[in-house]
């Protein structure tokens, strides 16, 4: 437990330093079999891409490093509950364990945070805030061509 309070420190730290740099309070460690691979903080500020969360800067910066998108040997640290599309992203790399210091909803309590966002990506895309909808042009999915392709 030890290791665990030390890397999630070390987030946290993150998170902090990031907010002395104007942006938000958001750090993130990737660790893979004790080690630090990648460390983070949110860099939307200074890069204005909606998609540079800490958590997704992370897992970026340790797939580049391993030469991977497999980082189920992987664990991320978090300063706060990744938000939905950093939970997916960390879904899709493979990571098995995650661990975040404070809440959606105590970051929404301070201006911050992705709680509500939670609970509209569960309602029906029709009672969404963002309108999506299928667009199925003629021809065939490009599926099962890429299937193939890689049973092949």
């Amino acid at each position: 437990m030890e290791q665990h309070e030390e890397f999630m420190a070390e987030a946290v730290s993150l998170a902090e330093a990031n907010i002395a740099e104007g942006g938000t309070p958001y750090g993130a460690v990737v660790v893979r079999d004790g080690t630090v691979i990648a460390r983070a903080a949110n860099t939307v500020h200074r890069t204005e891409d909606a998609t540079n969360h800490a958590e997704m800067v992370a897992l970026r910066e340790a797939s580049r490093l391993l030469g991977t998108r497999d980082l189920s040997d992987c664990v991320m640290y978090a300063s706060g509950r990744p938000c939905p599309m950093c939970h997916a992203a960390m879904r899709m790399a493979g990571f098995k364990r995650g661990y975040f210091a404070f809440s959606a909803e105590e970051a929404e309590e301070h201006g911050a945070g992705s709680a509500k966002l939670y609970w509209e990506l569960c309602r029906p895309l029709e009672e969404q805030p963002m309108r999506l909808t299928q667009l199925r042009p003629d021809g065939p999915s490009p599926y099962p061509a890429w299937e193939a392709k890689r049973k092949a």
